[in-house]
Protein backbone atom coordinates (compact mmCIF):
# COMPACT_ATOMS: atom_id res chain seq x y z
CA UNK A 1 0.00 0.00 0.00
CA UNK A 2 1.23 3.47 -0.89
CA UNK A 3 1.73 5.89 1.99
CA UNK A 4 0.81 9.57 1.89
CA UNK A 5 4.45 10.47 2.57
CA UNK A 6 5.49 8.65 -0.64
CA UNK A 7 3.35 10.90 -2.86
CA UNK A 8 5.56 14.01 -2.62
CA UNK A 9 8.52 12.29 -4.30
CA UNK A 10 6.52 10.65 -7.10
CA UNK A 11 6.75 11.89 -10.68
CA UNK A 12 3.67 12.08 -12.92
CA UNK A 13 4.03 8.50 -14.21
CA UNK A 14 4.23 7.14 -10.66
CA UNK A 15 1.21 9.22 -9.60
CA UNK A 16 -0.79 7.88 -12.56
CA UNK A 17 0.22 4.32 -11.68
CA UNK A 18 -0.80 4.93 -8.05
CA UNK A 19 -4.14 6.37 -9.20
CA UNK A 20 -4.84 3.33 -11.35
CA UNK A 21 -3.83 1.01 -8.50
CA UNK A 22 -5.92 2.79 -5.84
CA UNK A 23 -8.93 4.00 -7.82
CA UNK A 24 -9.04 1.20 -10.40
CA UNK A 25 -9.81 3.56 -13.27
CA UNK A 26 -7.74 5.60 -15.71
CA UNK A 27 -6.79 9.13 -14.69
CA UNK A 28 -9.12 11.79 -16.17
CA UNK A 29 -7.36 14.02 -18.67
CA UNK A 30 -5.94 17.32 -17.56
CA UNK A 31 -5.32 16.61 -13.87
CA UNK A 32 -2.21 18.34 -12.55
CA UNK A 33 0.42 16.64 -10.40
CA UNK A 34 -0.57 18.70 -7.33
CA UNK A 35 -4.20 17.69 -7.76
CA UNK A 36 -3.28 14.03 -8.23
CA UNK A 37 -1.22 14.17 -5.02
CA UNK A 38 -4.04 15.82 -3.04
CA UNK A 39 -6.67 13.41 -4.32
CA UNK A 40 -4.52 10.34 -3.68
CA UNK A 41 -3.59 11.58 -0.19
CA UNK A 42 -7.27 12.06 0.66
CA UNK A 43 -8.17 8.65 -0.76
CA UNK A 44 -5.39 6.90 1.15
CA UNK A 45 -6.33 8.63 4.42
CA UNK A 46 -10.01 7.86 3.94
CA UNK A 47 -9.34 4.18 3.34
CA UNK A 48 -6.97 3.99 6.32
CA UNK A 49 -9.64 5.43 8.60
CA UNK A 50 -12.27 2.92 7.49
CA UNK A 51 -13.76 4.65 4.46
CA UNK A 52 -16.69 6.97 4.14
CA UNK A 53 -19.39 7.02 6.76
CA UNK A 54 -22.75 5.44 5.85
CA UNK A 55 -24.31 8.92 5.96
CA UNK A 56 -21.78 10.25 3.45
CA UNK A 57 -22.25 7.24 1.16
CA UNK A 58 -26.00 7.82 1.19
CA UNK A 59 -25.55 11.51 0.39
CA UNK A 60 -23.25 10.70 -2.52
CA UNK A 61 -25.67 8.10 -3.88
CA UNK A 62 -28.52 10.62 -3.80
CA UNK A 63 -26.45 13.06 -5.83
CA UNK A 64 -26.10 10.50 -8.63
CA UNK A 65 -29.71 11.01 -9.69
CA UNK A 66 -30.30 14.32 -11.45
CA UNK A 67 -32.44 16.48 -9.24
CA UNK A 68 -35.17 18.55 -10.73
CA UNK A 69 -34.93 22.20 -9.89
CA UNK A 70 -37.65 23.17 -7.46
CA UNK A 71 -40.36 25.15 -9.16
CA UNK A 72 -42.14 27.98 -7.41
CA UNK A 73 -45.79 27.26 -6.63
CA UNK A 74 -48.10 28.53 -9.34
CA UNK A 75 -45.45 28.43 -12.08
CA UNK A 76 -46.84 25.57 -14.09
CA UNK A 77 -45.91 25.20 -17.77
CA UNK A 78 -48.24 27.36 -19.80
CA UNK A 79 -48.54 30.05 -17.12
CA UNK A 80 -47.92 33.59 -18.30
CA UNK A 81 -46.28 36.44 -16.44
CA UNK A 82 -46.95 40.06 -17.39
CA UNK A 83 -44.87 43.05 -16.35
CA UNK A 84 -44.98 46.60 -17.58
CA UNK A 85 -41.65 48.41 -17.57
CA UNK A 86 -41.13 51.94 -18.92
CA UNK A 87 -44.36 51.79 -20.89
CA UNK A 88 -43.63 48.41 -22.48
CA UNK A 89 -45.58 45.31 -21.47
CA UNK A 90 -43.44 42.18 -21.29
CA UNK A 91 -45.01 38.70 -21.53
CA UNK A 92 -43.09 35.66 -20.25
CA UNK A 93 -44.45 32.15 -20.72
CA UNK A 94 -43.46 29.35 -18.34
CA UNK A 95 -42.26 26.19 -20.12
CA UNK A 96 -41.19 22.75 -18.90
CA UNK A 97 -37.53 23.76 -19.06
CA UNK A 98 -37.62 27.47 -18.21
CA UNK A 99 -39.20 30.53 -19.74
CA UNK A 100 -39.99 32.01 -23.17
CA UNK A 101 -39.60 35.76 -23.68
CA UNK A 102 -39.16 37.72 -26.91
CA UNK A 103 -39.01 34.48 -28.90
CA UNK A 104 -36.06 33.14 -26.93
CA UNK A 105 -35.71 30.44 -24.28
CA UNK A 106 -34.38 31.50 -20.85
CA UNK A 107 -33.57 29.38 -17.81
CA UNK A 108 -33.97 32.19 -15.28
CA UNK A 109 -36.49 34.91 -14.58
CA UNK A 110 -33.70 37.00 -13.06
CA UNK A 111 -31.81 37.05 -16.36
CA UNK A 112 -34.97 38.16 -18.14
CA UNK A 113 -35.52 40.92 -15.56
CA UNK A 114 -31.91 42.07 -16.07
CA UNK A 115 -32.40 42.14 -19.85
CA UNK A 116 -35.55 44.23 -19.46
CA UNK A 117 -34.23 46.72 -16.89
CA UNK A 118 -30.48 46.73 -17.43
CA UNK A 119 -30.04 46.23 -13.67
CA UNK A 120 -29.81 43.22 -11.35
CA UNK A 121 -33.24 42.16 -10.11
CA UNK A 122 -34.69 39.13 -8.43
CA UNK A 123 -36.74 37.74 -11.32
CA UNK A 124 -39.58 36.42 -9.15
CA UNK A 125 -39.75 39.75 -7.31
CA UNK A 126 -39.64 41.74 -10.57
CA UNK A 127 -42.62 39.77 -11.87
CA UNK A 128 -44.49 40.11 -8.57
CA UNK A 129 -44.25 36.48 -7.48
CA UNK A 130 -42.86 37.15 -4.00
CA UNK A 131 -45.79 39.22 -2.77
CA UNK A 132 -48.47 37.76 -0.56
CA UNK A 133 -51.96 38.62 -1.66
CA UNK A 134 -54.58 39.71 0.84
CA UNK A 135 -58.10 38.36 0.53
Amino acid sequence: MIRVSDLEDMDRAALIAAWTDIVGMPVPKGLSKPFLRRFLATEIQTRMSGGLSPRMRKALKQDETPAQRPRRPGLEPGSRLLREWNGVTHLVEVTDTGFEWNGQHWRSLSVIAREITGAHWSGPRFFGLGRKTSQ
